[in-house]
Order: structure tokens, then sequence, then C-alpha cells
């Protein structure tokens, strides 16, 4: 296999990463009303709605001309992402879409030949591979957020997003019960019936 082959799988696995990490986001946000939406376990902790904005807004600035702009814009507001002011259901989601909606452009967008190119982030050259790599897990880390709100407030009738509590086993056995097969493991959850995400 050779580097662009490697360099072309990389990317399309990363937006799989990317688009598990929307959906687990996405669905816990459809479950939260308006009230639950801004809701703060202490005044120390980021609300949902706050988390989205902050997520929103970090993804324009980085992910806008990705590959020829600092992905520190200076029309960013960093501080302005973690003050919400009672917003709609609407208005949060639009954030939400906003900012992914940039991202899997930008991924679309990056070909073969970019695989040397240095990208920066605060005047800090970055791989493209290291640059995804540090949007895909401090994305990661606010989603795991998101999720977590979300488990507080619905407590026990929170319906798990990957694999309930109690049925490892089963999921296991059945996954053992197939044949081997080269699969991203994102598939059945981004894909149950076979659907494009």
């Amino acid at each position: 296999m050779n580097s662009e082959t490697t360099f072309t799988n990389y990317i399309s696995s990363a937006r799989k990463q990317f688009e598990f990490y929307k959906m687990l986001g996405q669905k816990t946000l459809e479950r939260l009303d308006e009230n639950a939406l801004h809701w703060q376990s202490n005044n120390g902790c980021n609300s949902a709605a706050t988390l989205v904005k902050h997520l929103s807004g970090n993804m324009l600035s980085r992910w806008t001309n990705f590959l020829t702009e600092d992905g520190e814009k200076v029309w960013r507001d960093r501080d302005a992402e973690f003050e919400t002011h009672g917003e709609s259901i609407e208005e949060i989601m639009a954030w939400w879409h906003d900012g992914w909606k940039v991202l899997f452009e930008a991924l679309d967008n990056i070909s073969s030949e970019d695989a040397e190119r240095l990208v920066y982030i605060r005047n800090q050259g970055h791989t493209i591979t290291d640059a995804i790599n540090r949007q895909l897990c401090h994305y990661a880390y606010h989603v795991g957020q998101l999720v977590h709100i979300g488990k507080i407030i619905h407590g026990d009738n929170w319906e798990s997003l990957s694999i309930p509590k109690g049925q490892s086993q089963t999921f296991n056995s059945d996954k053992f019960s197939k044949p081997k097969s080269k699969t991203h493991f994102t598939d059945e959850f981004l894909n149950p019936k076979g659907q494009k995400p």
C-alpha cells in the first residue's frame, strides 16, 4: 500500500469517526427539551447549549479554509462561545449543523496531494493528520460531555446510544458468530439498515 492510499484511507476513517460522534451528540440533543439544553449541574459546568456553541465556533474557525488559513480565525470570539442566553432549540441546532457542515466540506476537499502539507493553528504547524487528530479528540471529549448531561437528566430512562449495560456478552456472541470481515466499527451504528448517514 503506497503512502497516498494510506493517507486517503486515513481521511475516510477519520470522516467515519466524526460522523459517529456527530450521531452520538445529535441523538442526545434530540432527547433534550429547551430547559434541559440550558441546564447546568453547577455554575462551573457547561450546559449542552454552551457545549454546542463552543463546538460550532471551533469547527467554523478550524475548518473554514482549512488548507490555506490559520485555524484560529481573527473573527472567532472563543470566550463568547461559553456564554448562552436562553437560545431556542432551533438556534442551538443551527449552531450544531453549521459547524459539522463546514467540517465535512473541508474533509471532502482534502486530496492525497495534501498529505505533506502543513496547516497552522495559532501559528503552530500541524500535518494534516495531526490537525485532524487534534480536532477529532477535542470533539469526542465534548460529545462525551453532552451524552453525560443527557444521562444525568434522563436518569434510569436513558436509552443507550451504544452497547447497553448488561448486553456486552450478547453483542460479542453475535459478532463472533459471523465470519471475519473488514468493516468499520461505526457502520452498524451509523447505518443500521444500510442507510447513508
